[in-house]
């Protein structure tokens, strides 16, 4: 008998690589064989696609059935070759017209009734299927997430195996999915909660504004996670590229809602307990961490001398290069992890250093010994350091409303950051959107700083010892305080404003 062919595809990062399934029927001992280097989510699928076919009324020959995934060395994991299975053997045994699979791309696990169920990556799979002028069959729980990947997309989006045949031969035809939005309920938390706290205000919209990487230091109540939770509310909206790099990765990670996107940037908020492959991606299936989900959003780590020294130091590839890349013996997988790192820290291990009127028992040796959990190399990815001190009580009895809204920051910032986006399509670099994103020999071009300016900068550079990569993220910070206050110039008072960021607490 000859064989059955049906297109589906194999995740590496978020790239669909083709995969040919490939169904031989012969005689021998009744047996579903699969070859092809599938694991064991893989090897269970030929005990679902056989009850999942008796379920729909369809008998499977008492033959020996071989099941072929190429390439053969390409590593097949997940439950989403179900489905291309069942057609395979389904188109041989006749139970559907062998050339209604020929322009499809099909993915989906099948329940032992013969439902089909969603699966992780139908974004990704669906963009890999138009890109191949084909059509995509997937469960109709995944029609929606299908539909992101273009109007144009041949979808079939069935309930069942039952419902799929039927359409497949033309007896009762399902609908073309739409798109979904997915609507947050609730605001954001506002800036205008924030009582006092001036400077870190002022520290929090310069990130924002030019996507830079922040870490606060204060004692514990000083409010330095709930500025960070007030981040997203002043950060822009996502542009449709960016909204599909973000739901690419949630995609394969399974974390959209019912298929539906939305244009917040993702916050993650990882306990200090996480484990390197949970902080970075990893795992026996690798998978994207949360350093990945975080991708083109915020990435908040609490409390951060608490994590383990390795896991944050696992942290400064993806930080310099904007992509993470997991490395095994039989993968090489890269997740992109353009993210903008907000962290926060007590000053010691008690918690008041510093604070009028606290003595600490240990005394400089607490603090010393606290913050030196985190590396130079780490700290030196970091754009501005501020130091949050305690609410005063005149603060807290203030009249509330007095502060800025989210809402009037957010306006300053997109201002800011549509001169970047200008800018940077100017100088030949329009996939660049922040000044943070921006490579060294790039930000020398746009910054251009005044003798005066430079003559501060070195005069810092030799004191302070500032490395290269230090000094780069000066410039990106100075020009960013040059886009916040609406002027092409960066100015003298615009590098010092970035080396009190970067110098605040003493560390270069």
């Amino acid at each position: 008998m000859m064989v059955t062919r049906v297109a589906t595809v194999a995740f590496q990062g978020i790239e669909a690589v083709p995969v040919d399934v490939q169904v031989n029927i012969t005689p021998g001992l009744p047996k579903i064989i699969l070859v092809g280097l599938p694991d064991k989510a893989v090897n269970e699928s030929g005990e679902r696609v056989r009850a999942a076919l008796i379920a729909s009324g369809l008998g499977i020959p008492a033959k020996r059935i071989i099941v072929n995934l190429a390439p053969a060395d390409l590593p097949k994991e997940g439950s989403h070759y179900d489905l291309p299975i069942a057609l395979g053997i389904m188109a041989a045994i006749g139970a559907m017209p062998r050339d209604a699979l020929d322009n499809y791309l099909a993915l989906g696990e099948l329940g032992l009734d013969g439902r089909l169920a969603h699966v992780g990556g139908i974004l990704p799979a669906a963009i890999a299927a138009q890109s191949r002028g084909l059509g995509l069959i997937c469960s109709a729980p995944s029609g929606a997430e299908a539909a992101w990947a273009g109007e144009d997309l041949d979808i079939i989006a069935a309930e069942s195996l039952l419902a799929l045949v039927n359409h497949l031969t033309g007896h009762q035809l399902a609908m073309q999915p739409k798109p979904l939005k997915y609507l947050p309920n609730g605001a954001l938390p506002d800036l205008v909660d924030v009582r006092g706290q001036q400077v870190a205000r002022r520290a929090l919209e310069v990130a924002a504004a030019g996507g830079h990487n922040m870490l606060m230091i204060g004692p514990p109540g000083s409010g330095k996670s709930m500025l960070a939770a007030r981040l997203p509310s002043i950060l822009p909206p996502l542009n449709p590229r960016e909204l599909l790099d973000i739901s690419m990765i949630q995609s394969i990670a399974g974390e959209l809602v019912n298929g539906a996107l939305s244009d917040r940037r993702p916050f993650r908020a990882p306990h200090h307990s996480a484990s390197m492959a949970a902080l970075v991606g990893g795992g026996l299936r690798v998978r994207p961490g949360e350093v990945s989900l975080a991708h083109n959003g915020v990435l908040f780590l609490d409390e951060l001398p608490e994590f383990a020294p390795s896991v944050l130091d696992s942290l400064r590839q993806p930080l310099e290069a904007g992509e993470t890349v997991i490395a095994r013996a039989n993968a090489r997988v890269s997740y992109p992890s353009r993210v903008q790192l907000i962290a926060a820290m007590n000053p010691c291990k008690c918690g008041m250093a510093g604070t009028p009127g606290h003595s600490c028992k240990r005394g400089k040796a607490c603090a010393d010994d606290y913050q030196a959990r985190v590396s130079g190399p780490f700290l030196d990815r970091i754009d501005i350091r501020i130091d949050v001190p305690a609410v005063t009580a005149a603060d807290m009895i203030a009249p509330a409303g007095q502060a800025e809204s989210s809402v009037t920051v957010a306006e300053r910032v997109a201002r800011a950051r549509d001169r970047q986006r200008q800018r940077f399509a100017e100088h030949g670099a329009p996939d660049i959107f922040t000044n943070a994103a921006a490579g060294s020999a790039l930000i020398e071009a746009v910054v251009n700083p005044d003798r005066e300016s430079q003559a501060l900068l070195l005069q810092a550079a030799e004191r302070f010892h500032l490395s290269a990569r230090a000094y780069h993220r000066v410039l990106k910070v100075a020009r960013t305080l040059a886009d916040l206050a609406g002027v092409d110039k960066v100015g003298r008072p615009h590098i010092a404003e970035a080396l009190s960021y970067r110098l605040n607490l003493g560390v270069a």
